[in-house]
Parts: C-alpha cells; sequence; structure tokens
C-alpha cells in the first residue's frame, strides 16, 4: 500500500471523519480565503465595481472548472473503491488516465473560453454599471481562463490524493497557493492598483506555483504516477468508467453554477449593479460558511467509498448519519453570524468608495448585499444533510442520482421561485434570497427518499478488471 493510501474501514467512524475533513476543510478555507482576499483587496480599492468584476468573473470561471470537475470525483470514487478492494494495478491506471484527461481537457477549454466569455458577459454585468465594470469583468475572466491549466492540475493532485485517503497533502499544496495570492493580491491590487486584473494574476500565479511544487513533491517521494511524458496515456476501459461516474456529476455542478449565473441575470433586472454586487459579494460569504458541509461531504465521499468497496455498507451508512451530525454542528452558529453581523460583513468586502458609481448607487450595493445574505444564509442549515448524502450516492458512484437532484433544486426549483418571488411578487432581492432554502428543502426531501431506499447499497462501480465495461 502507497504510503499516501489510509485505511478508512476500521476505527471509529466519526474519528475517521473529523481527522479526513479537517485538513480538507483547512484547504478549502484556505482556497476560500485567497477567493475572498480577490474580493477584499478589489472591494476595498476598486468598490464595488471592482467587486461585481470578481463576483461574476469567478461565476464563469468556476461554471468552467465545474464543466470537468466530476471528472474529479468519479477519480476519487473510483480510486477509494479500488484501494478498499484492493486493486492497486488498476489504481495507478486510473490515476494515469484521470491525469492525462485533465491535461487536455484544460489546454481545450482555455481556448474555448477565451473565445466566448465577451458573449456571456454581456449577458450578466449590469447596464448601470457602466462600461468599466465590463471592461474589469472581461480582464479578470481572460486572465484566469489563461490559468486554466494549473488550476486543473491542482485539482485533479488533490482529488487523486483524496481518494486514497490523504487529506493533508493538498492542505500543505493549497497553504503555499493561499499565501503567495494573498500577498500577490496586496501587492497588485492594493500597491499597484491593477484592479481586478491584479486579483486575477495573483490567483493564477499562485496555483500554477502550487501545482507545479505538487508535483515536484511527488516525484520525489516516488509517488505511483510518476509524471513523465510517457506515462501520460489512457486507459479505454478506465476512461469509460470515469465518464460515467464523473460526467453526471459535471452536468450537475455545471447546472448549478449556471443557475447561479441566471440569478445574476435576474438580480440585475431587479436591482442593477446593486444586484450584481449583493449576489457577487454574498457568493464570496456562502463559499466560507458551506465549506463544513463540502468538507463532510469529501470525507463522507472516500471513506464510505472504501467502505462500500470492502462490502461494509453498514458501516457506510454510520459514516453519512455521522456526518451530517457533525456539520449540524458547525452550520448553525454559522447561519446565526450571519443573521447577526450582515452588515459588518458587506462592508468588510465593500470600501467606502466606489470607482465609477455615484454615492446613492454605491450606497445601494451594501443595502441590497444586507438584505440578500439574510435571506440566503437560512440555506446553511439545510447543506448540511444534502450534500451527506450526495456524498453517499457518490461513494456508491450514483452520480446520475446527484445530476437529477441538482437539476430539480437548480434548475425547476430555485431559478422559477427566485423570478417569482423577487420579479412577478416584487420581494426583490430578499425574494431571491429565499429561493435558495427553498430549493434546497425540494433537494433534501429526494435525498431522503434515495437514503431510504437502500439503493446506495448497490455500488455502480465495476472492481474487477475485466467488467471495466458500460
Amino acid at each position: 500500500m502507497s504510503k499516501f493510501q489510509k485505511d478508512l474501514t476500521q476505527g471509529s467512524v466519526a474519528k475517521h471523519l473529523i481527522l479526513f475533513s479537517m485538513p480538507f476543510l483547512a484547504a478549502n478555507f484556505l482556497q476560500a480565503l485567497y477567493n475572498m482576499a480577490d474580493m477584499f483587496f478589489v472591494g476595498r480599492f476598486s468598490g464595488a465595481v471592482g467587486a461585481t468584476a470578481v463576483g461574476v468573473g469567478g461565476q464563469v470561471t468556476i461554471l468552467t472548472i465545474n464543466l470537468i470537475s466530476g471528472l474529479a470525483v468519479g477519480g476519487t470514487v473510483m480510486i477509494a473503491q479500488l484501494i478498499g478492494a484492493n486493486k492497486q494495478g488498476d489504481v495507478k491506471r486510473t490515476v494515469g488516465t484521470m491525469f492525462t484527461l485533465y491535461g487536455i481537457a484544460g489546454i481545450a477549454m482555455t481556448v474555448l473560453m477565451l473565445v466566448i466569455d465577451p458573449l456571456i458577459l454581456k449577458l450578466l454585468v449590469a447596464d448601470d454599471a457602466g462600461p468599466l465594470a465590463y471592461a474589469e469583468t472581461l480582464k479578470y475572466t481572460q486572465i484566469c481562463m489563461g490559468g486554466l491549466f494549473f488550476i486543473f492540475g491542482y485539482n485533479a493532485v488533490s482529488a487523486v490524493l483524496r481518494g486514497m485517503g490523504d487529506s493533508k497533502h493538498p492542505l500543505y499544496f493549497v497553504s503555499i497557493a493561499a499565501v503567495l495570492n494573498i500577498g500577490l493580491d496586496a501587492l497588485l491590487c492594493g500597491g499597484f492598483r491593477m484592479g481586478a486584473a491584479g486579483a486575477a494574476w495573483a490567483t493564477v500565479v499562485s496555483q500554477g506555483v502550487s501545482f507545479l511544487l505538487s508535483v515536484f513533491f511527488l516525484r520525489r517521494q516516488n509517488f505511483l504516477f510518476d509524471f513523465h511524458p510517457k506515462s501520460f496515456r489512457i486507459d479505454k476501459d478506465i476512461l469509460r468508467q470515469l465518464l460515467k461516474i464523473g460526467l453526471p456529476t459535471s452536468v450537475g455542478g455545471t447546472t448549478v453554477t449556471f443557475s447561479f449565473m441566471v440569478l445574476t441575470g435576474i438580480a440585475k433586472t431587479i436591482a442593477g449593479i446593486a444586484g450584481n454586487t449583493a449576489l457577487s459579494v454574498t457568493g464570496k460569504v456562502n463559499s466560507v460558511a458551506i465549506l463544513p458541509a463540502l468538507a463532510m461531504q469529501a470525507a463522507t465521499s472516500s471513506m464510505a467509498g472504501q467502505n462500500l468497496g470492502a462490502g461494509k455498507q453498514k458501516r457506510a451508512l454510520q459514516t453519512c448519519l455521522t456526518a451530517i451530525g457533525i456539520t449540524l454542528v458547525v452550520t448553525v452558529p454559522l447561519m446565526l453570524l450571519a443573521q447577526l453581523f450582515a452588515k459588518p460583513i458587506i462592508h468588510f468586502f465593500i470600501g467606502t468608495g466606489s470607482q465609477g458609481l455615484d454615492p446613492v448607487t454605491a450606497q445601494a450595493c451594501v443595502d441590497q448585499s444586507v438584505i440578500y445574505i439574510r435571506s440566503i444564509s437560512w440555506d446553511y442549515l439545510l447543506v448540511s444533510g444534502v450534500f451527506n448524502i450526495i456524498g453517499l450516492a457518490m461513494a456508491a458512484g450514483h452520480t446520475k442520482f446527484s445530476l437529477v437532484a441538482g437539476l430539480v433544486s437548480s434548475l425547476l426549483v430555485r431559478v422559477p421561485a427566485a423570478w417569482l418571488l423577487g420579479k412577478v411578487l416584487g420581494l426583490g432581492l430578499r425574494g431571491m434570497g429565499f429561493a435558495a432554502p427553498i430549493a434546497t428543502t425540494a433537494s433534501l426531501l429526494i435525498d431522503i427518499i434515495y437514503l431510504l431506499s437502500g439503493r446506495w447499497k448497490k455500488s455502480k462501480i465495476t472492481l474487477d478488471r475485466e467488467d471495466f465495461k458500460l
């Protein structure tokens, strides 16, 4: 067994979940921290226009990453189950196929997004923001698209290590990126006043350095994949399995991100630049608030995956239920903080001045952001159940289920509810915010039915080499 692997099929469930999730939580927190640093430094020195550029441009970047991120989830689940079944040869072939596929996708997506970015942004940036906001958003997005290869590479390395039960080394790599990103944000945005473009360069450079250092480290540690050019090859059987598991997750993640982009479009029709700003700033706050649920989902997926691979269904279920309880302990206080300290939180990101905006519009950006964060923060409680049940489904390879649940929640509930409450009934951003917990409630009901059905006990992943077929 590789020294990067860890057996999660024995010992205390709660202890394993906490020990596994803490480095992942810390890594995601650091990643969110340097994303928030982009918002903080740009917002403080460029005001609502800069905050909008980072927020809207960030949505496009996340949409692009989600297009293939499901393949990383598929790789994590496959590696976890193969390790649980002691299929070391297939683990190595899966890692090689995954890295090769991510490299090809990184190059292809970079070219595609550099071409279509201007068209997408014209639909999202509010007209009353003026040409400056569009120009800043375009610069931010195009620079980030130019660095997609490094972003994809980092995510691929982290996904492989998590599948092996190792959540510590991804923490080390993202720590390097976080420190470098925050330092570059301060220098480029605060010192050189480069605005959103400076934040984008900080992100690309920091993730590039982190990825290259992770590859160098793994090669020095005799990792099972040596990163030599001749080792980058695709195993067709494993590729089919990766696509079978990963594509539904990619489509689901892309759909969720797309739904938030639609919400951004709705918000701009309701409150103009103030609507763009509210969704941009609150999006960064939410990215931190849901981290405990995301960390537990990753822990549930890896731990339940190993246990399902080892034939321990009861322990897999126990993993999911324990994770829900642990997550709630953390998310309840976070929801209360958002309710009680909404205004100071928003002021932290948006400075007193706002480049290109009059004082009345600038103040409206703050006021609308406060309204929106107070209504959407109720969602923090509900994601505790949704994320962990989806983690169990992913562990079983039932990514089509997560896709269906995501489609129902995002497109059939969240978007229509936001339009109805915010636009038709005239509740504005307050109504739009409540659309999120309403949609998550619908998803939670579907997830509970799935959990009670016991379908998760039957894994969709074929572990024998001769059965690596769709």
